[in-house]
């Protein structure tokens, strides 16, 4: 039987690459392989002797991965936080582009969207773990609005979540993602102009199923790990709370810090130096507005003491 081949545009495909300073017989990491955009330019810009280690969890981007044939390129099936398997000091760049491939969005039987009615489900990894259905038919009211007040930033957290539990008590709950949006609109009265009412409440849930905040918090760590001196990491985030652990990371690792309890010690040596932010540009957001919201932030491995000796 045939497949719909969904479409993807990649976001800051241009900028990302060009931040990496790709050297062509280094080794590359991209952590979210999605549909090969990125990836693709990375391995234009390698020679036969470059690496690209790619990961990703949707068995689909495993499968377009190894398609390419190319014996560059290594994929992996694994979340990113399993970037701190990689041994130190081993790659020359780590690129995490976040969020959710147009692919995923737009294919209904995968659950993340609204738009197109499919099985309330938004895994990433289809194969293990439970779906959205499954942990709302399970969850306590409180635990819900926890998650969608704190992921999506729904300020009808509560509403939502009682009304959810009370569908759930009375055996209706919805098992599909149009079901879903329904009910969350009946609590949801006002939006952003041109927002679906369960905008937020889906983001929600697709993070947190997904464990997305926790994975890219061991991700960024690991990146330190995995970096050689001179070193890029580029991450594109598209949610306000991965952007915010993104720059807070960065800063935490490229600040020096005046402690005036010891004003005379030796500032603590700093693994990253910060190289800045970036938008995309208008042109890429008209021609593709679901890169609106990313940003892209910039940071190098810097060389410690220890690793001059």
């Amino acid at each position: 039987m045939a497949t719909t081949e969904w479409a993807h545009t990649t976001v800051m495909l241009k900028e990302a690459v060009e931040a990496l300073d790709v050297q062509a017989e280094a080794t590359y990491v991209d952590t979210t392989f999605g549909r090969g955009g990125h990836a693709k330019r990375i391995l234009d810009s390698l020679s036969p002797q470059g690496t690209l280690i790619a990961f990703d969890k949707d068995p689909q981007a495993v499968e377009t991965a190894q398609a390419l044939g190319d014996p560059r390129l290594q994929i992996r099936h694994q979340g990113f936080a399993a970037l701190n398997q990689l041994p130190p000091n081993s790659a020359m760049g780590v690129l995490m582009d976040l969020g959710v491939s147009s692919p995923q969005i737009d294919n209904p039987q995968r659950g993340f969207s609204f738009r197109n009615d499919g099985p309330l489900d938004m895994r990433m990894d289809s194969s293990k773990g439970q779906s959205v259905y499954e942990w709302l038919a399970e969850a306590k009211t409180e635990q819900i609005a926890e998650v969608i007040r704190d992921l999506g930033e729904e300020r009808f957290a509560n509403g939502v979540a009682k009304a959810i539990t009370a569908k759930r008590d009375a055996g209706q709950l919805p098992d599909t993602t149009l079901g879903m949006a329904a009910l969350v609109a009946e609590v949801v009265k006002t939006r952003e102009p041109g927002q679906n009412p369960a905008t937020r409440t889906f983001q929600a849930f697709r993070m947190f199923i997904n464990g997305e905040l926790e994975e890219l918090q061991q991700a960024l760590e690991a990146s330190l790990h995995v970096l050689a001196p001179g070193g890029r990491l580029v991450v594109i985030s598209f949610h306000s709370l991965e952007d915010r652990m993104v720059k807070q990371f960065i800063a935490k690792h490229s600040r020096e810090v005046y402690d005036r309890r010891t004003p005379f010690a030796a500032a603590p040596e700093l693994p990253l130096r910060a190289l800045g932010r970036q938008r995309p540009s208008a042109e890429e957001v008209k021609a593709n507005p679901r890169s609106r919201s990313a940003i892209m932030r910039v940071a190098e491995r810097v060389a410690t003491a220890r690793e001059h000796a």
